[in-house]
């Protein structure tokens, strides 16, 4: 599933609020929102770039891209607020709570054992908070 849509029908933020709150529900609308006293600019580019721009693009489902921002922002080791928003958009986009464990794992290999145990704990945190999905979970 993409959220490409014709360019004319909507603007880069109207496309990009609608994917925003596909994906990451309220935990990506809580980021948006602690941003409207600080930097209410800020929150239309993410809205515009990240999300009217580059994950509405066709090419990959919102499944893959988010295992990529999942792996990525894990490797980095210093993200991991955003990382807990983006394991919640990977469930919200029908990655099992496996499957996330397993890329969180992947990411020894490549990004060291210190930054794959912090996303692990991150991933930790975020299910002990969400009620278990068995339909999800079984995926």
């Amino acid at each position: 599933m993409t959220m490409h849509a014709n360019p004319s029908a909507e603007t880069r933020l109207e496309r990009g609020r609608r994917a925003l709150d596909a994906i990451d529900g309220q935990a990506g609308r809580n980021v948006i929102d602690a941003l409207a006293e600080i930097a209410p600019d800020f929150a239309d580019y993410i809205f515009e770039f990240s999300f009217g721009d580059i994950y509405s693009r066709p090419g990959l489902s919102l499944r893959d891209r988010e295992i990529a921002t999942i792996a990525a922002l894990a490797a980095m080791g210093t993200a991991q607020p955003q990382l807990k928003v983006h394991i919640e958009a990977g469930l919200n986009v029908g990655l099992s709570r496996e499957e996330i464990t397993e890329i969180l794992i992947q990411m020894a290999v490549y990004a060291g054992f210190p930054a794959a145990l912090n996303a692990l704990f991150a991933a930790k945190e975020v299910f002990a908070v969400r009620p278990l999905d068995a339909a999800a979970d079984r995926a």
